[in-house]
């Protein structure tokens, strides 16, 4: 049996026909930037996280950037102004806030949420700490009361970095948070190319969020601001309207499948992960990795690391090279994501638990 880890064709297939449709309206209308199918996913996104604004842009860096921007320009942030982290998450959660003049803080993550520490933040806060990015990573809610209490007190900007956990997200109203989206197409609920959105409550920072990624403008030809470029085509907006309306199930088989997976999978040699998410990455640890990605393999099951190289350790964060991060560096060491999508057959899953059971660690 061949299992891809995660069959892109065979996911756009399964919608298809509304797919096609979708493109082809566009293709005939004529309006490909900055039109009404764009509007239309704006509003049914928003409506559905719950919150009052969706802006859309390019893709999910540029969301975390163009939030961290306008609360510059809104006199929230200025250049210099440390935002904590957490220290395990892939790397563009950090690289927007250096692409902004912030200075990104790692914080340690927990081994059995991978997740940031809620105990661990307080003794990274400094005078300079002005805001928290969460990572809600591999699917899971990320947000705790701890963390809720945490921003209260220091008067911290909360920023949700929502990318792998569509679907999974309760959004805090009260902290005046701001959120960002990434539909790349592996995502749970992915484009047919780049694409990202902000959601908000904050009326203010969503249309600093808008005119930003306009260039800059809220007018044609009049520009408030030094503005990059960073909108959803239409084709994105009108694939994604398709696929939004099936997330709700298409999760409901991720969660099914992770179920069996934790309930059947019994092997010393493979720690499970928490139950509670959407399963962008169904993420277990290993000692033996390599040994069980090779034995996997072996068996035409194909897998993936998130992330193999930390943050702290990469060439573009030299500065942190000294770091000692420990929780960190054995996720990155030992974790191994299975096959975990809403087009696994049974027989497939089957077919995992068992190879996964039979395998020996030398």
């Amino acid at each position: 049996m061949n299992i891809p880890y995660l069959p892109l064709q065979q996911v756009t297939d399964s919608h298809a026909e509304e797919i096609q449709r979708a493109v082809a309206r566009v293709v005939a209308s004529g309006w490909y930037l900055k039109g009404e199918e764009t509007k239309f996913f704006e509003q049914e996104f928003a409506a559905y996280t719950g919150m009052n604004r969706c802006v859309a842009c390019a893709n999910g860096l540029d969301a975390l950037s163009l939030i961290l921007r306008s609360y510059m320009e809104m006199g929230m942030l200025s250049c210099g102004d440390e935002v904590i982290v957490p220290a395990n998450t892939y790397i563009a959660s950090m690289l927007a806030i250096s692409e902004c003049g912030l200075r990104p803080v790692p914080v340690e993550p927990r081994l059995d949420t991978f997740q940031i520490d809620d105990e661990k933040i307080v003794s990274s806060i400094t005078p300079q700490t002005k805001a928290l990015m969460l990572v809600h990573l591999y699917g899971y809610n990320a947000y705790t009361e701890r963390i809720g209490q945490i921003c209260q007190q220091y008067n911290l900007l909360l920023i949700e970095d929502c990318a792998q956990a569509h679907g999974n997200v309760k959004l805090h109203k009260e902290l005046r948070g701001a959120c960002a989206y990434s539909f790349y197409p592996g995502k749970n609920l992915g484009a047919l190319g780049d694409a990202g959105c902000v959601v908000t409550d904050d009326i203010v920072l969503a249309e600093t969020v808008e005119a930003l990624g306009n260039y800059g403008s809220h007018k044609k030809y009049v520009f408030k601001y030094k503005g990059v470029n960073s909108r959803m085509d239409e084709i994105q907006a009108a694939v994604l309207r398709v696929k939004l309306r099936y997330l709700d199930s298409d999760n409901a088989r991720r969660r099914a499948i992770a179920q069996r997976y934790i309930n059947e999978i019994h092997n010393q040699d493979v720690v499970l992960p928490p139950q509670d998410g959407v399963f962008h990455i169904f993420a277990v640890l290993s000692a033996n990795r390599e040994q069980l990605r090779s034995y996997l393999e072996k068996y035409g099951i194909h897998t993936m690391i998130h992330y193999p190289i930390p943050p702290h350790k990469q060439q573009a964060y030299s500065e942190w090279a000294s770091m000692s991060m420990p929780v960190t560096e054995q996720i990155h060491r030992e974790e191994l994501s299975l096959p975990c999508n809403p087009v696994m057959t049974d027989d497939e899953v089957t077919y995992v638990i068992n190879v996964i059971n039979s395998f020996h660690a030398e």
